[in-house]
C-alpha cells in the first residue's frame, strides 16, 4: 500500500529568521493566468495590480510589442490600459499616483522614462530619453525615492536583442533630480544593471547586475550574476560599492526590500530573501518568477510576475510604506 506524500513546500528556509519573514501561515497562491512579465506596481486605492506584457515579435522592423495592463484584485480581470507601449519594462508609482514606465523603444521609436496616466493610459510627460545628448540604451527599470528622484538602469539589452540601434554610451545607472531636471550617471561599473531598489531609509541603493544573461535565454557563468550594494550619500551620489549576494542558480532581474529591509531578489528557482548583511535566510521557490512588488491591504503580499501567470505570497512581513498616498482616479 502506497503511502501519501505531502506537497512540498514553496517556501524553504536556509536561517531560522526566515521564519519571522513567513509566520504561522504562509502560503503562495496562483491569482490568475495571464501575459504579466514585468514591472508590477500594487495600488491601494483600487486594490489593483498593474504590469508590463510578455514581448511579443510582431515585426521585425519596429520590434516586439509590449502592453500595459491591469489586474483588479477584487473581481480577478485583466484590462488594458495601454497598448503597445514602446516596449515598456520596469514601472513605478510617482508621488502623485502616475505610472512612472521604461520605454526600452525599438529601432524607429526612442527609448525614454516616462509618465502615464492611470484612469486614461495617456503618456501625460518625458520625463527623459537621453543622457549628455546621447540617446537611452533601453531602460530596464526604474524607482522613485521620497524626494521624488527617479532612479532607472539602462543597459543595453535592446542592441544585444536587435531592436535598438547600437548604443551611444556604457550600461548605466541614472538618476534624474526633481529640482533640477538633469540625469546624471551614477555607476558605470555594472555589466549589466538590471533591477534596483532603495533601503527603506534610502541610504543604500541595490542593483542587480544580470550580465551573465546576454542574448535571450543564454547564461555565461563567469559574468556578473549577482547583487550590487553602494551607499547613497548627499546630493543623490553613490559611494562604497560592494558586492552583496551571488545569485544561484541563474541571475537576478527584480529586487524588493521589505520594511525591516531584507533584500529579496529574483533568481532561476524563485525569489531569494536575504538578511541586510548578505547572509541567505530563504526563498520562495517559484521557478520562472521575473519581478514582484508588495501589495495588498497590509502590503503584506509578495506579487510575483512569472511570464505565464501572477502569483501571490502571503507573508508576515510588509513592504515599505510608498512615499506618498496617490490621489483616486478622476471619475474612479
Amino acid at each position: 500500500m502506497s503511502q501519501a506524500v505531502e506537497p512540498q513546500s514553496p517556501f524553504v528556509a536556509c536561517d531560522k529568521e526566515f521564519e519571522a519573514v513567513l509566520g504561522d501561515a504562509p502560503r503562495l497562491v496562483r491569482v490568475t493566468c495571464a501575459d504579466a512579465h514585468e514591472g508590477p506596481v500594487y495600488v491601494p486605492g483600487e486594490h489593483a495590480l498593474y504590469f508590463t506584457t510578455l514581448p511579443r515579435d510582431e515585426a521585425a522592423a519596429t520590434g516586439p510589442r509590449v502592453d500595459i495592463k491591469r489586474l483588479d484584485l477584487d473581481v480577478g480581470s485583466v484590462s488594458l490600459v495601454r497598448p503597445d507601449a514602446n516596449v515598456a519594462n520596469g514601472m513605478a508609482l510617482d508621488l502623485e499616483g502616475r505610472l512612472v514606465v521604461c520605454e526600452q523603444g525599438n529601432r524607429s521609436r526612442p527609448a525614454a522614462i516616462t509618465r502615464t496616466d492611470r484612469a486614461t493610459g495617456e503618456v501625460v510627460e518625458r520625463v527623459t530619453d537621453s543622457w549628455s545628448d546621447q540617446p537611452l540604451n533601453s531602460p530596464n527599470d526604474v524607482i522613485v525615492a521620497s524626494d521624488g528622484s527617479v532612479w532607472f538602469t539602462d543597459p543595453s539589452y535592446g542592441w544585444i536583442q536587435g531592436y535598438r540601434p547600437e548604443p551611444q554610451h556604457g550600461d548605466l545607472v541614472h538618476r534624474w533630480d526633481r529640482l533640477s531636471g538633469q540625469v546624471s550617471a551614477v555607476a558605470d561599473t555594472l555589466d549589466k544593471p538590471n533591477g534596483l531598489c532603495l533601503s527603506p531609509d534610502e541610504s543604500v541603493l541595490y542593483v542587480t547586475d544580470s550580465g551573465a544573461n546576454q542574448e535571450a535565454g543564454s547564461f555565461y557563468p563567469q559574468r556578473p550574476h549577482h547583487v550590487v550594494a553602494f551607499d547613497v550619500t548627499g546630493g543623490g551620489r553613490l559611494a562604497g560599492e560592494r558586492v552583496f549576494a551571488e545569485i544561484a542558480p541563474g541571475n537576478p532581474d527584480g529586487i524588493k526590500v521589505d520594511s525591516d529591509g531584507r533584500v529579496y531578489a529574483s533568481s532561476f528557482s524563485g525569489v531569494q530573501v536575504f538578511h541586510p548583511a548578505g547572509r541567505k535566510l530563504g526563498e520562495v521557490k517559484l521557478p520562472g518568477a521575473v519581478n514582484f512588488c508588495f501589495g495588498g491591504p497590509e502590503r503584506t503580499v509578495l506579487y510575483i510576475t512569472a511570464d505565464e501567470a501572477l502569483w501571490a505570497a502571503h507573508l508576515a512581513v510588509a513592504g515599505p510604506p510608498l512615499p506618498k498616498p496617490e490621489p483616486p482616479l478622476k471619475g474612479a
